[in-house]
């Protein structure tokens, strides 16, 4: 065999480019495997649906439930707590009372209290009857608690949906210049 012979048979073995169908010449990965290119993708698939799910799950968790429960304007719930023809209280954290002040005349009862319900009590001297207004941030847990309430026996919870901020039901306490007072941490 010549020499020009045996280099066309050593070409002749040689791997050719792999194409996009087959893996390379010497590959163990088996036929039909995702590709590099085709994994980041998929990776980048499951990134967004990642945050559009949690953008999905937080916004879910702000809005609040729907419910028949009475509902009051923050001037309302004023005026009727100013004329004691109910009890308002502010369900936010000692973190939020701070930062904004607490309704005049209301109560401040942290909803995340282990003994809330005994707080609530206290409050209303048992009766669980008497007309409860709830006010919060933005309305969510207040509509939420007020849900929780009524499965708990008190039979005239009412939400104050527009809460201390303000929500797509109205402007807020805050933004109707209703009087606020310091809070003053009982311990």
């Amino acid at each position: 065999m010549s020499q020009s012979q045996s280099k066309m048979s050593d070409s002749a073995k040689a791997p050719s480019a792999p194409t996009d169908s087959e893996p390379p010449v010497g590959s163990d990965l088996p036929r039909g495997l995702i590709s590099r290119r085709g994994l980041l993708r998929l990776g980048a698939s499951f990134g967004t649906l990642a945050v559009a799910g949690s953008a999905g799950y937080i916004w879910w968790r702000r809005q609040p439930p729907d419910h028949d429960h009475p509902r009051l304007s923050v001037a309302e719930a004023f005026a009727k707590a100013k004329d004691s023809e109910l009890i308002l209280v502010d369900i936010r954290t000692p973190r939020e009372w701070r930062a904004s002040g607490v309704p005049v005349g209301s109560h401040q009862i942290d909803m995340r209290r282990k003994d809330f319900l005994a707080a609530l009590d206290d409050v209303t001297g048992g009766n669980r009857s008497l007309p409860l207004a709830l006010i919060c941030a933005r309305g969510v847990r207040s509509a939420r608690v007020t849900l929780a309430l009524n499965a708990a026996g008190y039979s005239n919870v009412i939400d104050v949906p527009e809460g201390m901020l303000g929500s797509a039901a109205g402007p807020g306490w805050l933004r109707s210049n209703l009087p606020v007072a310091r809070w003053k941490d009982q311990g």
